[in-house]
C-alpha cells in the first residue's frame, strides 16, 4: 500500500531550517537575533537549549523591539551593538534568495537594525524555506522595502520609481491599517514592486542609498556566509 508523503506547511520548514541553523551556534558566542517568523524559531529553539544547559554564556543583540522581547521571555541575556561591536554569528531569514546567495530582506519592517547587527557579524546564516529561491532579486514580485525619513516620504517615493537603476518599479507607502508603518526608529517604508528581477543590484543599491532621506533599503550583498534551505526533500545548505 502506497503511503503518500507527508506534505510539510511552511511553518515545519521554518522549524526544520532553524533546527539547523542552531548547530552553528557554540556555548560563549554573540548572536545577532533576526526578526521575523523563520527568526522566531531559531530565538525559540536557542532559549530551549540554554534552558536544558546544551548551551551556556550566549549573548543576543536583538534586531527589533519584536525580537527582543521574544529573547527576553525565554530567559536569553541581550545586549547592543554598542557594547558588542564585533558578533560571532547572526541568524536571520530572508525575503528572497538570488543563486549567488544575495537577498531581499525586511518585509517584517526591521531592514535598517538588520543590516547592521548582520554587518557586524563573523558569520551571517540565512534560514529559509525553497519558497524563497528566486533567479534575480525582486524576481517574486513582492515588496523591497525602502526606509525613508518621515519628512516628504513622498517626494522620496516619487524619486525613488524614476531611478534608471530600478526602472518600472512601483513605490508604495507601507501602511499599518489606514495608518503609515512606522519602523521601530520611527521611519516610514516605501515598498518596491518590479514586474521583473532587477538588472543589476549593485548599481540599484547603490542609486537608492544615493537619495537624500532613503536611511537603508532591503538589498543585502554579499553578507549571507551560508543558506540553510528547507524544501520538500529536506534541508540543504548552500555557500559561496
Amino acid at each position: 500500500m502506497n503511503v503518500a508523503a507527508k506534505v510539510l506547511t511552511q511553518d515545519e520548514l521554518k522549524a526544520m531550517a532553524a533546527d539547523k541553523a542552531i548547530e552553528y551556534v557554540e556555548s560563549g558566542m554573540v548572536l545577532g537575533l533576526g526578526t521575523g517568523s523563520t527568526a522566531a524559531f531559531v530565538v525559540a529553539k536557542l532559549g530551549e537549549l540554554m534552558k536544558s544547559g546544551k548551551l551556556k554564556n550566549i549573548v543576543g543583540v536583538p534586531t527589533s523591539k519584536r525580537t527582543a522581547e521574544q529573547a527576553a521571555s525565554l530567559g536569553i541575556p541581550l545586549s547592543v551593538l554598542d557594547d558588542h561591536p564585533k558578533i560571532d554569528l547572526a541568524i536571520d531569514g530572508a525575503d528572497e534568495v538570488d543563486p549567488d546567495l544575495n537577498l531581499v530582506k525586511g518585509r517584517g519592517g526591521a531592514l535598517l537594525r538588520e543590516k547592521m547587527v548582520e554587518a557586524a557579524s563573523s558569520k551571517f546564516v540565512v534560514v529559509v524555506d525553497e519558497t524563497k529561491l528566486v533567479d534575480g532579486l525582486g524576481g517574486s514580485g513582492l515588496a523591497m522595502p525602502v526606509e525613508v525619513v518621515q519628512f516628504c516620504w513622498k517626494y522620496n517615493a516619487e524619486r525613488l520609481k524614476t531611478l534608471p537603476e530600478v526602472a518600472g518599479c512601483e513605490a508604495k507607502l507601507r501602511l499599518d491599517g489606514d495608518k503609515p508603518y512606522v519602523t521601530d526608529n520611527s521611519n516610514y517604508i516605501v515598498d518596491l514592486y518590479f514586474k521583473t528581477p532587477i538588472k543589476d543590484a549593485r548599481a540599484a543599491a547603490k542609486a537608492i542609498s544615493s537619495l537624500e532621506g532613503v536611511v537603508d533599503h532591503g538589498l543585502f550583498l554579499d553578507m549571507a556566509t551560508a543558506v540553510i534551505i528547507a524544501g520538500t526533500s529536506g534541508v540543504s545548505v548552500k555557500t559561496k
